[in-house]
């Protein structure tokens, strides 16, 4: 399809349909990035005092705890961030528990019940709105523009969240056309598909290659290993999300694709935190995310310190997430934009980690594949998954309150059924989880050698 054709027609009409103000919005972020820090700053306080009001209207939970604080949200004063900071932090915990009291179902259009892929070991169902759909979708769209990619151009996805790989049909397909999208499984990388990937990717000579960080370096060692190139006419840029991208794994994806390599940090509860620019700054969405690196304490660090990422999502009508502590960790900055926008900048994001398992068969899968499993269950608290041999995995899991007969087996048989082979499934209820001596939660370890030649990441 022709990108103008995409950019101009099919893309805004899909929006208006499913009633998201996506472009509008994107209109606004042109616009906004170039406020100065101060400017930028106010503009968040107003979004925030908004949201404020309507979860005092929508949300009971946080209505009790903001009247608790003590904000003054009445008249024209304007708050501050340092009247904000005195509503204590919310967790995962928080937002599972009192999930139905924090929920505005009938917000303007519709709120979506949604998973989270459990980067912290601690699955999470919550609800979101067009405005949070909206805003993700603009926000990714303006980094694009960044590198030079407009709304429309070719962009392969080397992904694996289930709602996209269940949706095979020719609906799913015919719409992956109309927006020029290319979905590559990373739940699926075995030697022939990754062979298949190569070819596919050269044939639809992307602007944009998007996919997990381990899943992106894998393909490019099999690449390296293959002699191949994937260095099409279109492309500009590799954009690498869902764990930290290490130094290696940039210097191979960008060897082997040819341009550069650009970080995204984000969570699907918390919403699409910060993109990397061409000036090499990890920029913070500044007009839809208020973000606070807090120490132990609660209180915020010095540029240069690393801090827990906590976040509060503007655009969360839907089910407000405020001073929301996710459990990722990340460096603070005290930079400004190189390029003159008033964006918050952060230095790093180094708390999130993965791995790959293999198949019985040999295929290699991203770690997500087997993560959407225990966190879909009920009465499942936390979790890890050690894969000692393709035939082997053990499960332990600290459940919760609603954990019941049966979710074992549908444990096993879930877990079976993603690596193809009626494998040998332990789960174990555990009372807690300890962290590794890194201090990070590695929700699922393989001690499997990969095949064909390939390294792991760590």
């Amino acid at each position: 399809m022709h990108p103008a054709l995409v950019r101009h027609l099919w893309f805004p009409l899909h929006e208006r349909l499913m009633q998201r103000p996506t472009f509008a919005y994107l209109a606004e972020l042109e616009r906004s990035q170039w406020l100065d820090r101060t400017a930028l700053e106010r503009l968040q306080l107003r979004k925030l005092k908004a949201l404020l009001h309507t979860a005092l209207a929508h949300s009971p939970w946080h209505a009790g705890r903001l009247r608790a604080a003590g904000l003054a949200l009445d008249g024209d004063a304007e708050l501050s961030l340092e009247d904000f900071r005195r509503l204590p932090t919310m967790d995962k915990t928080d937002a599972q528990a009192h999930r139905e009291a924090m929920v505005w179902k009938s917000v303007p259009g519709g709120a979506f019940r949604y998973n989270t892929g459990g980067s912290s070991g601690q699955p999470l169902i919550f609800y979101y709105g067009r405005s949070r759909q909206a805003a993700d979708a603009a926000t990714r769209m303006r980094a694009r523009r960044w590198w030079g990619i407009e709304v429309g151009e070719p962009e392969v996805f080397l992904w694996g969240a289930p709602v996209e790989l269940n949706k095979t049909d020719r609906i799913k397909t015919f719409r992956d056309r109309l927006f020029n999208q290319l979905l590559l499984n990373a739940f699926a990388m075995s030697v022939p598909a990754m062979d298949e990937y190569l070819g596919r990717i050269q044939r639809f000579d992307p602007a944009c290659v998007y996919g997990y960080a381990s899943s992106l370096a894998l393909l490019a060692q099999h690449a390296r290993n293959r002699g191949a190139s994937l260095n099409t006419h279109r492309l500009k840029v590799v954009c690498a999300t869902g764990e930290p991208l290490l130094p290696e794994q940039r210097r191979l994806i960008g060897e082997v694709f040819g341009v550069p390599v650009a970080n995204e940090y984000g969570c699907r509860d918390g919403g699409l935190v910060a993109l990397e620019s061409p000036a090499g700054q990890l920029l913070v969405n500044s007009e839809t995310i208020l973000l606070e690196l807090l120490d132990p304490q609660g209180r915020p660090v010095a540029a240069g310190e690393t801090g827990e990422v906590t976040l509060t999502n503007l655009c969360s009508e839907a089910q407000p997430f405020l001073r929301y502590r996710t459990g990722d960790m990340a460096r603070a900055s005290g930079e400004t934009c190189r390029d003159g926008r008033g964006l918050h900048v952060v230095a790093e994001v180094v708390g999130r980690t993965t791995d790959f398992v293999v198949r019985p068969d040999g295929t290699i899968m991203h770690a997500l594949a087997l993560i959407y499993v225990p966190r879909a269950v009920e009465g499942v608290g936390e979790f890890k998954i050690v894969q000692w041999t393709p035939e082997h995995l053990e499960v332990s899991i600290v459940p919760n309150a609603a954990w019941r007969d049966g979710a074992r087996e549908e444990i096993v048989r879930l877990l079976r059924l993603r690596m193809a082979s009626p494998v040998r499934v332990e789960v174990n209820l555990v009372g807690s989880l300890p962290p590794e001596a890194s201090g990070k939660h590695r929700y699922v370890i393989s001690h499997v050698a990969l095949p064909g030649n390939l390294t792991p990441r760590e």
